[in-house]
């Protein structure tokens, strides 16, 4: 057990009788009231949002759990086929698990995977990828003075905001938390 100054965002904890990973974890002091954290927590089984306030030196179970980078094989139905690179062992997942980061995921990526008790409860997907623009509009020459963006469809099928400049057949590093373009790669 823990109190509440211990937890982050990131930690995992077991809240009625659930297992939620923190998403969200503020500490507030409102003018004469005493003070909270405010928590929003995921749900590893279903993946549904849980708010909560919790008082400061609440105590909480934070669960302990290990992870390993697996590499992403492939998508199939409603999981996601990742193996161990030591063991060549593979595990299914499913694709909740993993969140918006499946839009990014190709063949041979690292995929960060949580386990508890050697069963898979979470994953994310590399902070930032290269991907190459599939469909976009045309750019034109010049197009770098205003900070305006155009839809781009990417190899992996995810859609996002691309600078003017950014023709088909581009590299770009995408920031796959915020879903959005960082720069063009240097071919």
């Amino acid at each position: 057990m823990a109190d509440t100054g211990d937890v982050s965002l990131g930690t995992f904890l077991k809240y009625n009788n659930e297992l939620v990973q923190v998403v969200e974890w503020q500490h507030r002091t409102p003018g004469n009231l005493r003070a909270f954290y405010q928590g929003k927590m995921r749900n590893l089984r279903n993946g549904k949002l849980v708010e909560n306030r919790f008082r400061s030196g609440e105590m909480v179970e934070i669960v302990y759990v290990e992870y390993k980078n697996l590499q992403f094989i492939y998508a199939e139905d409603s999981n996601i086929v990742l193996m161990d690179k030591e063991s060549f062992e593979q595990i299914y997942l499913p694709k909740e698990a993993i969140g918006d980061g499946i839009n990014y995921l190709k063949e041979g990526m690292d995929v960060k995977v949580w386990f508890e008790s050697d069963e898979p409860i979470s994953a994310e997907a590399p902070a930032t990828v290269e991907l190459e623009v599939t469909y976009c509009e045309p750019g034109l020459k010049g197009d770098t003075a205003t900070n305006t963006l155009k839809p781009s469809t990417l190899e992996t099928g995810a859609k996002i905001n691309v600078p003017l400049f950014i023709n088909i057949g581009d590299k770009i590093k995408v920031d796959t938390k915020q879903h959005s373009y960082m720069e063009r790669v240097k071919a």
